[in-house]
């Protein structure tokens, strides 16, 4: 396959846990795309694998932890991480946090 066309509102796979929302868009032997939704002040696990990240907010305001450093990122802000250490994102606004992460390679879903 050459290319994968994923129109609005589909997704391959949906895990929703305590006020987080992951839907898969992709994902091949390379990389994965996944929407990311979390409620009011909800946090996800600190993860910890191989490989990088990338993460773009949509809408909303996230503290995002990589290691021992904190960022605040917000609508159309980018965030570039590896992934081998800790890492975990909070939701600090005041609505839903949405926000698309690519990774490579594929561990996540």
């Amino acid at each position: 396959m050459k290319s994968e066309f994923i129109k609005k509102g589909e997704e391959k796979e949906k895990k929703e846990v305590n006020g987080k929302l992951f839907r898969l868009l992709q994902k091949s032997t390379a990389m994965e795309s996944i929407i990311a939704e979390l409620d009011i002040g909800v946090e996800s696990e600190i993860y910890r694998h191989k490989g990088e990240e990338v993460h773009l907010v949509l809408r909303g305001k996230i503290e995002y932890q990589v290691g021992d450093e904190l960022y605040t990122i917000q609508e159309g802000d980018v965030l570039w991480h590896t992934s081998k250490v800790n890492h975990r994102a909070r939701n600090i606004g005041d609505g839903k946090a949405v926000y698309i992460t690519i990774s490579s390679p594929p561990t996540f879903m």
